[in-house]
């Protein structure tokens, strides 16, 4: 079957290219001398949907019906008595149906007590012949060629009111119909592999965060990422540097999806093989992770990221922000101290060095480490939720567990922008709650 047939029985798809307007025949308008037994014969004895129903003028109503498949529809119109319309009720409409199969279709709605003209018949090319009276044992055609070079088969039957219909089938309209079902048998066996790896990928990502959280005497602590999607680029991750010492990672990969969640994978990766050094020399942690980060991602792949180590006898904390969202320290007073970058972002550089900046933690502090997910989501007026809401929210929530307040600054920002998540949420809390 060639693509242009194929294009023309399958023409009732909405075209995605939009190099022209898009066009297609929307209603035929049938009619009828009453609208209820009308509607009742399309919908019952015909099996076709009710599309509308709607009062056009307050003494005209129109009722649309369609058949199963297909996009174009019957308008149902019960004309004003005497007028020029009702003397198209009860004549051919020239409407054609087609259906792969019009001799079962013709015994289905016989049982309905659908009223034909004549049973089916096989038209060719210069001639045809009569299809023997149809019953639920006979599907022979009488002295047909099976295997026409072009053929169909075809017959008329009537509604309530005489108005009469063409029910066609093609030798090319089944073939398409074929086509068109091995198509969709292929294209949904694919999207079901493809979800079903996805969802894999999904669970393993899930593995990649956090499963444990060493315990702190100083400082409690609390993160979690919810993904726009199945598998997202956002990271966090808590690592246990041995000696009282913590590492807190928060980290956003270029690109989204599965692209996204395999950099990602690498950059974990990377940090937990390497977070031994971690313990005298963060920077040399660093280089070290950025030189394999450059080694093993594609050129213009990089990542932002901000690990601060702490160490709780001394409840020091000591910083590196590469590229990333300033880091939000929230003083007991309510003063805030933004630990803005120290280096450049990961994986673009091979010559690549940071400074480490430090802090003291007081009790009563609080430090929120976070992406762009929060602070860049939009509400209805393009309005972005912002820092400043961010460390309000903070503030108003740093009375109770870190648990809870994650929870309730990613409600504050979910209500924020109601809308689709169009980036993944990710959010760590320490709260030092004193020696």
């Amino acid at each position: 079957m060639s693509d242009a047939s194929h294009e023309r029985i399958d023409g009732s798809a909405v075209r995605l290219d939009r190099q022209d307007p898009y066009l297609r025949l929307q209603s035929v308008t049938i009619y009828v001398r009453d609208l209820e037994q009308s509607l009742t014969f399309y919908l019952e004895k015909l099996g076709f949907q009710l599309i509308f129903d709607a009062r056009v003028q307050p003494n005209l109503r129109w009722v649309t019906v369609a058949p199963p498949d297909g996009t174009a529809n019957l308008t149902l119109v019960a004309p004003e008595s005497g007028s020029e319309q009702c003397k198209l009720i009860g004549q051919p409409t020239q409407v054609t149906f087609v259906t792969e199969n019009v001799l079962a279709k013709y015994r289905e709605w016989i049982k309905r007590g659908v009223r034909f003209q004549f049973t089916p018949r096989l038209k060719r090319l210069r001639y045809e012949v009569h299809v023997r009276a149809a019953t639920a044992a006979d599907t022979s055609v009488a002295g047909a060629d099976h295997s026409p070079i072009w053929g169909g088969v075809f017959t008329r039957f009537k509604d309530l009111d005489g108005n009469s219909f063409s029910l066609v089938s093609f030798d090319e309209v089944t073939q398409a119909v074929e086509a068109q079902r091995r198509d969709l048998a292929e294209k949904l066996e694919f999207e079901r592999r493809a979800a079903q790896e996805l969802e894999i990928a999904k669970q393993v990502q899930a593995r990649l965060f956090p499963q444990s959280q060493p315990p702190l005497k100083s400082l409690e602590y609390a993160g979690l990422c919810i993904q726009a999607r199945k598998v997202g680029g956002d990271y966090y991750d808590f690592l246990n540097l041995g000696e009282g010492r913590l590492g807190f990672v928060i980290g956003d990969i270029s690109g989204k999806g599965i692209a996204a969640a395999l950099l990602m994978a690498n950059l974990q990766a990377n940090l937990r093989s390497q977070c031994a050094v971690a313990l005298d020399h963060p920077q040399r942690l660093l280089r070290s992770v950025n030189q394999l980060f450059c080694d093993n991602t594609p050129d213009g792949a990089f990542a932002t990221l901000f690990f601060a180590e702490y160490d709780d006898t001394a409840c020091r904390l000591r910083y590196a922000n590469c590229g990333h969202l300033p880091a939000l320290l929230l003083h007991s007073d309510n003063s805030v101290e933004r630990l803005e970058a120290t280096a450049t972002v990961l994986g673009i550089f091979k010559d690549w060095d940071c400074e480490i900046g430090e802090h003291q933690l007081c009790e009563g502090d609080t430090l929120a480490l976070y992406t762009d997910g929060i602070t860049e989501s939009y509400d209805s007026e393009d309005e972005q939720f912002g820092e400043q809401r961010l460390i309000e929210a903070l503030q108003r929530h740093r009375g109770g567990s870190c648990e809870s307040a994650l929870a309730c600054i990613v409600e504050e920002v979910q209500r924020f922008s109601p809308h689709e998540q169009h980036d993944d949420i990710t959010l760590i809390v320490a709260q030092h709650r004193g020696n």
